[in-house]
């Protein structure tokens, strides 16, 4: 019976010396590569990602149906005929509905009050001029509002670059953390200052 041998070959005996092809090198170059561009391209995936538009709320607070928010809804009063169809008022666009809750007024007309003074009426209420008096004495900004929005806005967005993470998580307090008032720091500076404040029970006492 005859055995047919495999014939040794050039590339055989190089391998036995430790050479390796120009070919062989490359490939085992790439496969040793491949886990490092696919991390990099990962990275590169969530880094591009948060610099598109993203949500910059820090809140984890979705709707994430198509119908409307059920606590937005409030039921309106009832329709009334009123005796005299003359003393309706005008429509006025983007006005009050003569139908529409008023909670705040409603509580105090029970307690007694007179509910018109907790209406809007635009600008500073007469009753609140002798108080922003006293606090603008040493002058204030009239654009303090919108001076304050856009600050906010350009804060939350650095602070929501970061953020992506597998399991999503509400990220606001962690955010504003250095921007707290301590409750009690607060209490105790203005006892030392002699300012009366109100009863409040003792640091780490829970109901």
């Amino acid at each position: 019976m005859t055995m047919i041998l495999p014939m040794k070959t050039g590339r055989d005996d190089a391998a036995k010396m430790g050479y390796t092809s120009p070919k062989a090198e490359q490939e085992t170059q790439m496969t040793s590569r491949r886990p490092v561009l696919t991390l990099t391209a990962l990275g590169l995936a969530v880094f591009l990602a948060g610099c598109g538009e993203r949500d910059i709320s820090l809140r984890m607070i979705r709707n994430a149906g198509d119908g409307p928010e059920e606590f937005g809804i409030v039921p309106t009063k009832p329709l009334e005929l009123p005796s005299e169809l003359s003393s309706l008022p005008q429509p006025t666009p983007g006005a009050a509905n003569r139908t529409d809750q008023r909670p705040v007024e409603d509580a105090v007309a029970a307690l007694g009050g007179n509910p018109a003074r907790v209406r809007p009426q635009g600008g500073v209420p007469t009753g609140d001029s002798a108080l922003i008096a006293s606090v603008s004495r040493f002058g204030r900004d009239g654009n303090i509002r919108a001076d304050l929005a856009e600050e906010d806005l350009e804060f939350r967005r650095r602070k929501s670059l970061f953020t992506w993470k597998i399991v999503p998580e509400d990220e606001y307090n962690e955010a504003y953390r250095r921007q707290r008032l301590d409750p009690y720091n607060e209490l105790n500076r203005f006892r030392r200052a002699g300012v009366r404040t109100p009863a409040a029970p003792p640091e780490g006492f829970e109901f």
